[in-house]
């Protein structure tokens, strides 16, 4: 069934850092959602006629509400940032296909970059196995103490002013961390590295893939990354990233 643009509530907004805002908004089928899928919120002005993709941090059924936590790039997610409690936002979603299940004997790293950590925090939530937690950070850290509940947690910065001086693969190595799969989001350099170190030690990897999308249904073609199969869609080896992802297997797509 096609997904339609609808009406939800701000339930609650809050600053976590100098640009990175965490909003709560009740809206029931979202709240249902799967971790690593997103939604697309619709701005207010008329002249931004394409919404934003947000991943979901997490979400809350009991109350039919959901997070997100984005950080303010342009004037659409400046927008959002003045929201206030009971003000209403146009949303679409849940869309794109989440995280796979894990068995629970599995040992696994949960890796987040920027601002692909609040999507992390679901899957951490709802995972029951082991779960070694790296976030990799540029300077400003959030969030890193709302993953201690469910595993140990690791922090890397790239200037070195928190946890281990450079990248989650740092962390990894310094610390002799060692799992059977990887799941991570985060910025492209910092996934294709992933990649390269999942195929080198023979773990499996997904990863979530940050893009920038157009209508977030895949009816567009705008968010397109090479694939090692042909699409069905476009008889080419792309893939939708809105709607065949955001989450894909490391060895099938092209970094």
């Amino acid at each position: 069934m096609a997904k339609e643009k609808k009406t939800a509530l701000v339930r609650s907004q809050e600053r976590l850092g100098d640009d990175v805002f965490s909003m709560w908004i009740r809206e029931e089928e979202v709240s249902r959602a799967r971790a690593g899928q997103f939604i697309s919120i619709y701005s207010k002005d008329g002249s931004r006629l394409l919404p934003r993709p947000i991943s979901i941090c997490e979400t809350d059924r009991k109350a039919g509400a959901f997070r997100v936590v984005y950080r303010v790039v342009g004037q659409g997610t400046r927008e959002f940032s003045t929201y206030k409690a009971g003000d209403e936002i146009s949303i679409l979603g849940p869309l794109g296909n989440g995280f796979v299940d894990v068995e629970d004997h599995r040992r696994v790293f949960l890796i987040g970059g920027g601002i692909g950590i609040p999507p992390m925090l679901e899957l951490a939530k709802n995972l029951r196995c082991e779960k070694q937690i790296i976030l990799g950070y540029r300077d400003q850290v959030f969030m890193d103490q709302e993953f201690e509940p469910y595993g140990q947690v690791f922090v890397a910065t790239e200037d070195g002013s928190a946890g281990t001086k450079g990248n989650v693969l740092d962390v990894i190595g310094n610390n002799g961390l060692k799992a059977d799969m990887i799941m991570a989001c985060g910025p492209t350099p910092m996934l294709r590295a992933l990649k390269q170190y999942a195929q080198d030690k023979a773990i499996e990897c997904y990863l979530s893939l940050e893009e920038r999308m157009a209508c977030g249904i895949g009816a567009c073609l705008a968010c397109v990354c090479k694939t090692k199969d042909v699409d069905a869609h476009s008889n080419v080896h792309n893939a939708r990233i809105c709607k065949d992802g955001p989450v894909f297997r490391a060895e099938e797509v092209e970094l």
